[in-house]
């Protein structure tokens, strides 16, 4: 395998975050090696939410128009106990902050498929299976080793960016604290085709006695489904599936699961590093921060701390000024302290098990639906616009 032995940067890992820093330097004329240890990108859906800050951030790439034609608009949030709305959030009412004044559904393996042939367009790609089996960083450059189907390599990085997820090598190979914990209860996914009596502009969370549960439109007439669960199976299947929705969701109408398109099962932490930058090592997405899924966060954070790096890092490598790094670090890992801290109110909410304490939460946010000004409030802090 022909791989350079050097390199300006590094970048480990061709998920949405490692896809869209990559592309993103590629258009600024900034050359970047980006490899990943599996063979090919996944192709099952997982994260599938985009907000409006993401495509703000996604525009100068040229995929936007692309992202929303394979994508599903979706205008409405509302938080339901069974049939009765507690909550609703209008995306609609932020038309004047954001031209994308809507939630998109845009599953992940889509979002990274649209991410790679624009990078291709531009002359880039993925260098793969690649993985990195160490590395040493200076004051002056990284020199990684490299696992290639033919040996091993070794190559001389400026910078190395670690966007290798929530198991990061990168991160762990650098010392960086991961602050944080997990949750007790796990969460079953699964994209499904079912006959279902709400709209396919909104998106709904159920509360109910036996736990939470999240269905929101996927394209190709599917549907997302995710519930908080004690013991959930590795495949959920229809009969699986159409308990918890018998159990949790509406009581009236269609609501029958006809097929289950791809299921999983997992387990989450909520945890944020001590800084994403040790040096000449960088980190952004899932190898700095993990959460709850509560209000589909997670991708969108991941893109954003990748496009946010691409200015300083260029910086850095023509003039030699990484202070725009330092204080990039300390934005974003604000920013993921607050993501954390908003997930964890929302999942620790929504799993509440004592009957007492579920009167009183579904109370309060019927209140806090009703009080001038919160739904909106409320749009703009899941939309990420705060981000800015």
């Amino acid at each position: 395998m022909q791989l350079p032995s050097t390199t300006d940067i590094l970048i480990v890992g061709a998920g949405p975050a490692g896809l869209a820093l990559a592309t993103e330097l590629r258009r600024r004329k900034v050359e970047a090696l980006l490899i990943d240890k599996q063979a090919e990108g996944a192709n099952t859906s997982r994260a599938a939410v985009v907000h409006a800050r993401t495509l703000e951030v996604l525009e100068p790439l040229g995929i936007v128009p692309q992202m929303l034609e394979d994508g599903v608009v979706i205008p409405i949030f509302r938080a339901r106990d069974r049939d009765r709305a507690l909550l609703e959030v209008d995306f609609r009412h932020l038309e004047t902050q954001t031209r994308y004044a809507f939630t998109l559904m845009c599953p992940q393996n889509r979002t990274e498929a649209i991410l790679l042939a624009r990078l291709k367009a531009l002359g880039g790609g993925v260098s793969r299976p690649l993985e990195l089996t160490g590395f040493r960083a200076d004051s002056e450059r990284v020199d990684a080793q490299i696992k290639a189907p033919d040996g091993i390599h070794r190559l001389r990085a400026k910078w190395l960016v670690g966007c290798d997820g929530a198991h990061s090598f990168v991160r762990d190979n650098s010392g960086i604290n991961f602050e944080g914990g997990a949750y007790e209860q796990g969460f079953v996914l699964a994209d499904v085709r079912m006959d279902w009596p709400l709209s396919r502009g909104e998106v709904s969370l159920f509360f109910s006695p036996a736990g939470l549960v999240v269905v929101a439109p996927l394209p190709d007439d599917q549907f997302r489904i995710v519930a908080t669960v004690d013991d959930p199976p590795e495949k959920p299947d229809i009969a699986y599936v159409q308990g918890i929705i018998d159990v949790r969701g509406p009581t009236k109408g269609e609501r029958r699961i006809r097929e289950v398109v791809w299921g999983s099962r997992f387990r989450i932490q909520h945890r944020v590093v001590a800084t994403f930058r040790s040096g000449r090592v960088l980190l952004c997405g899932d190898a700095a921060h993990v959460h709850s899924p509560a209000g589909g966060q997670g991708m969108n954070t991941g893109i954003q701390d990748a496009i946010a790096v691409a200015e300083p890092l260029i910086r850095a490598l023509t003039n030699g000024d990484a202070e725009g790094l330092d204080a990039w670090s300390e934005r974003r890992r604000e920013i993921a302290k607050s993501v954390v801290s908003l997930t964890d109110r929302m999942t620790r909410a929504a799993t509440l098990k004592s009957w007492p304490a579920e009167l009183l939460r579904n109370a309060a946010i019927s209140l806090i639906g009703h009080l001038p000004g919160m739904p909106d409030r409320i749009a703009r802090q899941l939309a990420e616009l705060d981000n800015r």
